[in-house]
């Protein structure tokens, strides 16, 4: 009994370390411009040849994964990049800068009303300095790497699917596509957004991101004919990203985007 449980002891600690290496695919970057830093994860494709052009997936995590430990970004997403059949059939540059945790990706403001959080998204203005960051470590990502310029996508959930709207809105004729979850944004903002594809997810039940955000922009999008598919999950609450990332075809849909 007591080498059964030995066994089975081993076998747990294998797979975690299988995982843990995994991860570690993503190679540790921190990105340092007048004195800030934003740090990042960088997952190049199997085989990488610098001769060759190569899609890029760059990524925006939630207010839950925020600090500087350059590990936590990694929790949502980023395993989905590495299974062996999406790393073979879609090879791609992935990247996963982390927000500073007294920092936001968008630049909104939140109240609370009778016991609920609004939240107050800005039309114009400055961007956060993450969001400033991440622009700029997006910006030398392109110049650096040999990047398939009509193949540039972005994507976030919670305060990084607000992220991706304010991303988009900011530079408005770069990327393919989107893939926002659970996320919003200010509907007067949608005419800047119709250069992009669109990909929308959120669960129905979210009490921490009302639905609403999300639904009143795929509105605000159609009514300016951009491309804009919406997908709900009546029963999810605000962990939408799960059935998200396993959406048969995201990642069909998401690679098959071009300029």
């Amino acid at each position: 009994m007591i080498k059964k449980i030995l066994f089975l002891f081993a076998i747990h600690l294998l797979c975690y370390q299988c995982k843990a290496q995994d991860l570690a695919l993503f190679e540790k970057h921190w990105f340092v411009q007048n004195g800030d830093t934003l740090p990042y994860r960088l997952l190049l494709p199997e085989n990488y040849d610098a001769s060759k052009k190569y899609p890029l997936v760059f990524f925006l995590h939630g207010a839950g994964e925020r600090g500087n430990d350059n590990e936590k970004q990694l929790v949502h997403g980023a395993k989905m990049f590495l299974k062996d059949e999406n790393r073979k059939k879609y090879p791609a540059i992935i990247v996963f800068p982390q927000c500073a945790t007294n920092s936001f990706w968008s630049n909104v403001e939140f109240k609370m009303e009778s016991g609920k959080r609004t939240f107050l998204f800005q039309e114009e203005g400055e961007p956060t300095k993450s969001m400033k960051l991440a622009q700029e470590l997006l910006a030398t990502i392109i110049k650096i790497y040999p990047i398939a310029k009509k193949q540039i996508y972005v994507g976030g959930l919670s305060m990084g699917g607000m992220g991706t709207f304010e991303m988009v809105r900011r530079n408005p004729k770069l990327f393919a596509a989107a893939i926002p979850i659970c996320g919003g944004a200010n509907v007067a903002t949608a005419s800047k957004l119709k250069k992009t594809k669109w990909w929308v997810f959120h669960g129905g039940k979210d009490d921490v991101v009302p639905p609403s955000l999300s639904q009143n922009m795929v509105e605000a999008m159609k009514a300016k004919k951009i491309s804009v598919k919406f997908t709900l999950y009546p029963n999810a609450n605000h962990n939408s990203w799960d059935p998200a990332f396993a959406e048969p075809g995201l990642l069909d849909w998401l690679f098959s985007q071009r300029k």
